[in-house]
């Protein structure tokens, strides 16, 4: 999160339906404390919903996720910037779509076990909050998509590290 207490213009009067549900995950982004660990978790109790009650085969629940995470990034572009502009704030903490995106990417190629998804959740929590070279610099892209490629980065990289993980242990 790139200076969520950085004023950039005063708050909008008027919030943008649409936007605020999406860029706080339907609500996800408002619990206190740690919003965005909320929308982590958010991200992977619906992934391991679908995956349970789907039971899809490994490579179409790989495909499904990399879909969902996808279209959150799309679609989390245009609403974070909304928010973040309503909010008069560079990166407002709860934003969250960001982590659900990151979180989606972190999942692509989790065997659908709790016990993979909590590894993914924390691998993805720690390059999030860490944020190491060149997760940071991906905040300094404009308005939302800054707000949006660092947590991607984040999950790609969690991913690569689960994938390892799972490899070896």
């Amino acid at each position: 999160m790139a200076n969520s207490k950085i004023q950039v213009h005063p708050p909008a009067e008027k919030k943008t339906p649409w936007a605020w549900a999406i860029g706080t995950f339907f609500g996800a982004g408002l619990l206190q404390p740690g919003p965005g660990t909320y929308g982590s978790i958010a991200a992977v109790l619906l992934w391991y919903a679908a995956a349970h009650a789907l039971h899809p085969a490994p490579a179409a629940l790989a495909i499904g996720t990399t879909m969902a995470a996808i279209i959150a990034t799309l679609i989390g572009i245009p609403a974070a910037t909304i928010v973040a502009r309503e909010s008069g704030r560079e990166d407002p903490g709860h934003v969250v779509i960001d982590e659900v995106a990151g979180q989606f990417f972190a999942l692509i190629a989790i065997p659908a076990d709790w016990r993979h998804a909590l590894l993914s959740l924390l691998l993805f929590r720690a390059f999030d909050i860490a944020k190491p070279p060149p997760i940071r610099q991906f905040e300094r892209l404009p308005a939302g998509t800054g707000i949006m490629l660092d947590d991607v980065a984040a999950g790609l990289f969690a991913l690569a590290v689960a994938q390892l993980a799972h490899l070896y242990f």
